[in-house]
């Protein structure tokens, strides 16, 4: 059910009026700036070495790192979430997952080990975040992945709720190879080029660097206080 909008002409007038400034009607033409040094790092870089950038950032980000292709996901996923202790998991429901040769994994592998794997479904709402907090894993699609900070960008949508990624004890992040860009510069250019192609944007767009870390004053670094104690990146080659 879509809402209504009432008073908008009065409300943008006066808030107009109060910047003591006339209303802007007409497009705004962005500006021409003589430097970009943000476009500059890591512009001529390759696939295959903004993966090795990514290598090393996952190094420092506290986040084991992992490289398969799509044949070799089933095994390299299992082995991952055996390494985080099996448990219970957690998934978007994603047709990628299916794609990329995962069924058999989520449908028949885990389930025979005992294995309890929930689908995200928007249908039973709330009952979704009391299935990902008492989650080990949660597993989710990487749509565009920064190199040169080692984060995932997520987009959230009635199929591919947030909290799959942040309250399950570990998280795992897919990552097609074809999302790797420098740096957050390149990721905005690419969410617009997206909006611009489809009209669309996601009611929410999560940037995640590795588990989740704090640290007080005196820099002491805890990790896993406000989301997973652990994280992996799969990097699957589909180039």
């Amino acid at each position: 059910m879509s809402g209504t909008i009432q008073n908008r002409e009065k409300f943008l007038n006066q808030l107009a009026s109060r910047l003591n400034r006339p209303r802007i009607s007409s497009p705004l033409e962005r500006p021409t700036w003589k430097f970009r040094p943000q476009d500059e790092v890591l512009r001529d870089a390759t696939p295959d070495e903004l993966l090795e950038v990514l290598r090393e950032q996952c190094k420092r980000i506290h986040t084991s790192f992992y490289t398969t292709n799509r044949m070799g996901l089933p095994k390299k996923l299992n082995q991952v979430v055996t390494t985080f202790g099996g448990g219970t998991i957690v998934t978007w429901k994603d047709e990628r997952f299916s794609n990329w040769g995962l069924d058999s994994l989520f449908k028949h592998d885990w389930p025979n080990q005992g294995i309890q794997v929930s689908e995200w479904d928007y249908s039973i709402g709330e009952e979704n975040i009391a299935i990902a907090e008492k989650a080990n894993v949660g597993i989710t699609i990487s749509e565009i992945t920064l190199a040169e900070s080692g984060t995932v960008v997520l987009f959230s949508d009635e199929n591919k709720g947030r909290t799959v990624s942040f309250l399950p004890a570990t998280y795992i992040a897919l990552i097609p190879k074809s999302t790797l860009v420098p740096r957050m510069t390149q990721a905005a250019q690419k969410m617009r080029e997206i909006y611009q192609n489809t009209g669309h944007v996601a009611s929410c767009i999560n940037f995640i660097t590795g588990p989740s870390n704090s640290a007080d004053i005196e820099l002491n670094l805890v990790v896993g206080v406000h989301g997973p104690v652990k994280a992996a990146y799969i990097v699957i080659d589909d180039l």
